[in-house]
């Protein structure tokens, strides 16, 4: 009487955790895209995915189908965050740059130099005034791009 009381209770507790053992096949069409289901795709190679499930979090009531379209909505966000990341990068490295370019030309400025521009083929100096607006437009480029970013 005991071991069958025994086997129907580890019966009953298995159950559960066979019922959500379902299985999901990834895999990649022709033109390069990733698909998710839970049916292996007839006529391509498709690997198995393990789908871990957490107690508590809510999935172990998630049909398969939402499994994998929250799975392709996160590796899509992940992919968006990587792309901002990227286009924060490049704008950091192209603000430093004009920060030091327009630090370089302010310290010319400042020493009081004669500044010697080409102009349609021939050399000639700034006058003071035109020294004035540039230090102006260095100084709003330096501004713009030494101290923290603006936010967006």
């Amino acid at each position: 009487m005991n071991r069958k009381t025994l086997t129907l209770a580890v019966l009953l507790a298995a159950t559960p955790a066979m019922a959500f053992a379902a299985s999901v096949y990834k895999w990649t069409d022709e033109d390069g895209v990733t698909h998710f289901g839970d049916r292996q795709p007839t006529g391509q190679q498709a690997e198995s995915v393990s789908i871990r499930t957490g107690k508590g979090s809510g999935n172990s009531r998630m049909s398969p189908q939402e499994r994998v379209k929250e799975l392709e909505n996160r590796e899509a966000e992940e992919s968006q965050q990587r792309q901002e990341t990227a286009v924060e990068e490049a704008r950091r490295k192209q603000r430093a740059a004009n920060c030091e370019t327009a630090e370089s030309n302010l310290a010319l400025i400042q020493r009081n130099s004669r500044i010697r521009i080409e102009e349609e083929g021939e050399l000639r100096y700034l006058t003071p005034e035109e020294i004035e607006e540039k230090k102006q437009e260095f100084e709003k480029i330096a501004e713009e791009n030494c101290g923290e970013p603006a936010e967006s």
